[in-house]
């Protein structure tokens, strides 16, 4: 939000202002957790681009290794939810990189990589471009291996299935979902008058009903024309800056305002493999031509000369060299992330490496321990403000047991780094940690010393010795 004031310098009195809101809308672009603007959440950068990349690397490092069938086939699952620009480019891209890159891994065949796309439309770009267009992308992506399931809506997301609508569950380990922009929050707190959460304004770009407030960009919901309102794209929100800028300079001289329209010049869209989709100026352009075009302009928009020649290079080298697979190493983000499982699934199981903290949220868990004899024993049930997963984290040993949800549960996870941070500078909290680890394994031994028919009834009592694993 910017504030534009005149002030006299004899009196100090303000002698008018202006303020303008033009806040950002807040894209959503999420990678495998669930989805309810939690878990890892950013936007379409730099640093987005290349933690996809390498996230795309390891699982196929690791399918190529992993003997299981089941659990190599969830790791080459690749799902990506949203039908529009962004979710169409998102899973072309994807699906020439794994497919590209699979050639140089061993064990790893193209029928087993599964590509999924899902759109809640009748077909993909249905909002964006014409009827033609949107079917010759579609028909480019299933040609090419993608799987596109229309009319299907993601629910949620656990870190091992996509969750749709319908209760159907997609075993995976990759998903990318696709949100569309929606305004800065900052707007719904405002005392002016919105529409779909936009702020309205009139053809001159001044809120409904205020002298002094101005708004254009994703948050300002623009008429141009019609009856028809400008969607939120870069060449519509410069556009509207110089509208602005006019009209408030208008308003402060007593000069005439100027009235915004601009129809737009086209949108394009890419998808993979030298081709793209684009409608410029009416005429609508598919294959390797509109795939040129797509490029040329992001080309030209790129500033500087000298970022123009080293791109120009890159590209012309890629057009004959074979795929660079070197993986960027980028640090993970440190801190408290968010987690969803749905029910009946397992957060971890007895035997694996404990790696990581989790703070139950939501729901609650049980915790199972497995006996010799194949057996499982329910040691207790946790439910909201209780932690599990500390005591592989404090003794660095495999899980002693495994968790399983009883119903849809949210947690928020702390890594082990984290924690080991943690304990090392608070030593009290290691002292805490280690007094509820003792007493959760005497709580154990007491329930595991315990006839069968007292073990079963743990289970139906929910009765809860605060046992970890």
């Amino acid at each position: 939000m910017a504030l534009f004031l005149r002030a006299s310098l004899r009196t100090g009195r303000v002698l008018y202002a202006a303020a303008l809101v033009a806040a950002l809308a807040v894209s959503i672009v999420t990678v495998r957790p669930f989805i309810r603007n939690k878990g890892l959440n950013c936007v379409a950068t730099n640093g987005f681009a290349l933690y996809i990349r390498n996230h795309m690397m390891h699982v196929l490092e690791e399918a190529d290794i992993e003997p299981d069938p089941q659990l190599r086939q969830e790791l080459l699952t690749f799902v990506v939810a949203g039908g529009g620009f962004s979710g169409v480019e998102v899973i072309a891209e994807m699906n020439d990189f794994v497919r590209r890159a699979a050639r140089q891994f061993r064990n790893i065949t193209p029928h087993q990589i599964k590509m999924i796309l899902l759109h809640s439309g009748e077909r993909i770009l249905d909002k964006e471009l014409p009827k033609q267009l949107g079917l010759y992308a579609q028909d480019i992506l299933m040609r090419r291996g993608v799987e596109i399931r229309f009319k299907t809506r993601l629910r949620a997301a656990t870190p091992n299935h996509a969750v749709l609508a319908s209760g159907e569950r997609i075993p995976m380990r990759t998903l990318v979902s696709t949100v569309p922009s929606s305004p800065h929050p900052l707007i719904e707190k405002l005392p002016i008058a919105l529409d779909h959460g936009k702020v309205k304004v009139d053809s001159h770009l001044q809120v409904e009903n205020r002298d002094d407030l101005w708004a254009v960009g994703d948050c300002a919901l623009v008429p141009n024309g019609g009856g028809e309102f400008c969607p939120a794209t870069a060449q519509h929100a410069i556009r509207q800056a110089k509208t602005l800028a006019h009209n408030i300079v208008a308003s402060m001289r007593g000069g005439d305002r100027k009235t915004f329209h601009f129809p737009g010049l086209g949108k394009m869209g890419s998808l993979g493999h030298r081709s793209a989709v684009a409608e410029i100026m009416g005429i609508k352009v598919s294959g390797i031509l509109a795939w040129f075009m797509w490029r040329t302009v992001y080309f030209m928009k790129l500033p500087g000369l000298d970022r123009k020649i080293k791109l120009g290079i890159s590209w012309f080298l890629e057009l004959f060299m074979p795929l660079d697979l070197v993986h960027l190493r980028i640090s993970h983000p440190s801190g408290v992330t968010h987690a969803h499982f749905e029910k009946d699934e397992v957060v971890f199981q007895q035997g694996e490496l404990g790696d990581c903290l989790y703070i139950v949220v939501s729901g609650e868990v049980d915790i199972i321990r497995r006996q010799e004899d194949g057996t499982d024993v329910v040691l207790a049930r946790l439910g909201a403000g209780e932690y599990f997963g500390e005591m592989a984290l404090l003794h660095a040993r495999e899980r002693t047991a495994t968790v399983r949800c009883v119903q849809p549960v949210d947690a928020l996870v702390v890594r082990k780094g984290d924690i080991d941070a943690l304990t090392m500078s608070l030593k009290h909290l290691r002292t805490n940690f280690e007094a509820t680890a003792t007493a959760r394994e005497s709580a154990t031994r007491e329930v595991l010393d315990r006839p069968l028919a007292a073990q079963a009834s743990v289970s139906e009592d929910s009765v809860n010795p605060h046992t970890g694993s």
